[in-house]
């Protein structure tokens, strides 16, 4: 505990030698330099490596692991994650390509998002990946490009569910929604598919994100089956792929723990067996993004200025919002809270002080950590923001106030 406030989650994946933070053995001095600027963004292969691993160890082998492009796009990183996991979902044409470069199987790959161009769903059908329908209209179109390429699109239907997943950061099913089909307009969407040249594979149900409460995910993925079931007897054909979403979360904020991943394991392994005598043509698909990736990244800018105003120590960098929006509170925080942040040249230093890290721009909300216990710093050391290898770079206004872009690297 500090100053009796709740502390971060422990970032004991993360290793650090003779006071130096270390990216997949490499110091982050070095790192900096091999980089040749800051800002940038730094992902760990060794760190998405093991996070696969332990799902794997976790989550029945029956169960096919998809990676959620659009939580990190970096082609590298997507190059990597598509040899470790058994496909890839994409949520637009940029990410289609980057996924198709991967070398994955279009069959392996998937489409979602609201409000698809007809050039991105033309691309996808020429693809042969698997169109998640998000509307009448959009299924129609699709049938339409579909008969004009002389290709069979195939299909799933995104359905939005009659419930959401509790307590989770981001609500995407349950109530009035952009995304999916509602649950109870499903049958009839199905019995109008039934009458166009489509190959239909099954469903996309996804009801949430960003959830730390194994209870909320298994009470969740109880209800996307019974759904599955219930709306199969409406299918034109065999469901033959359901993708039951994700939900899984990292702990962001002070006094968040880890989701106890064994327990959400246990209870699928449990689940299996039924939705393999009521589907039996199907493949279960868990689709992540955050999980995956979001704690095997750190975003690391470099004191530039250290100035005192009026008791308070303001540590500016020159890294900020524009590149990091999430870590300055600004992409979904109601009330702002800090993430992990460290001095990366001195872990484990003795000497520490209260400080508040800020960014170059002339904005209050260039905030990176607001009164945080840190190592003393000093210009030109390294800050490290943990947690930012999802919803980094690619959510953040780069063009805001016309500073220069980060570098990311895959190390």
């Amino acid at each position: 505990m500090t100053h009796g406030k709740p502390t971060h989650a422990p970032q004991a994946h993360w290793k650090s030698v003779n006071g130096c933070l270390q990216v997949n053995g490499v110091p982050l001095t070095r790192l900096a330099s091999r980089v040749g600027q800051t800002p940038f963004f730094a992902y760990d292969r060794q760190l998405l490596s093991a996070r696969v691993a332990l799902l794997r160890r976790h989550i029945p082998a029956d169960i096919h692991l998809h990676y959620a492009i659009k939580a990190n796009p970096m082609p590298a990183v997507v190059q990597l994650m598509a040899g470790l996991v058994d496909g890839l979902d994409v949520a637009s044409g940029m990410e289609l390509r980057v996924a198709l470069d991967s070398g994955m199987d279009p069959e392996l790959i998937s489409f979602a998002g609201p409000g698809k161009s007809e050039r991105e769903l033309m691309s996808a059908i020429a693809a042969g990946i698997t169109i998640n329908l998000e509307s009448l209209h959009e299924m129609e179109v699709t049938a339409t490009l579909g008969r004009r390429l002389g290709i069979e699109p195939r299909v799933a239907v995104r359905v939005n569910p009659d419930f959401e997943l509790k307590s989770s950061g981001m609500k995407m099913g349950g109530g009035p929604k952009p995304f999916g089909i509602d649950a109870e307009a499903v049958p009839d969407m199905l019995a109008r598919l039934k009458a166009l040249r489509l190959e239909f594979q099954g469903f996309h149900i996804y009801s949430g994100s960003q959830n730390l409460r194994a209870e909320s995910i298994r009470e969740a993925q109880e209800k996307t089956f019974e759904l599955a079931y219930r709306l199969a007897e409406f299918a034109p054909s065999p469901v033959r792929w359901l993708n039951i979403g994700g939900g899984f979360g990292i702990p962001y904020f002070p006094g968040e723990m880890p989701l106890d991943i064994a327990a959400v394991g246990d209870h699928l392994f449990r689940v299996l067996p039924e939705a393999k005598r009521r589907l039996p043509n199907v493949q279960l698909v868990i689709e992540l993004g955050r999980y995956l990736v979001g704690e095997a990244g750190i975003y690391v800018c470099k004191v530039v200025d250290r100035k005192v105003s009026r008791g308070q120590v303001f540590l500016v960098t020159d890294g900020g919002l524009h590149h990091h929006l999430a870590a300055s509170g600004n992409f979904g925080q109601v009330i702002r809270k800090n993430y992990p942040v460290v001095i990366g040249n001195r872990m484990g230093q003795t000497e520490t002080e209260v400080a508040s890290v800020v960014g170059p721009l002339c904005t209050p909300l260039d905030l990176l950590g607001d009164k945080m216990e840190l190592s003393r710093a000093d210009i030109g050391d390294l800050v490290a923001v943990f947690q930012s290898g999802a919803y980094g770079l690619t959510a953040s206004p780069t063009a805001f106030l016309s500073h220069p872009a980060p570098f990311e690297v895959l190390v």
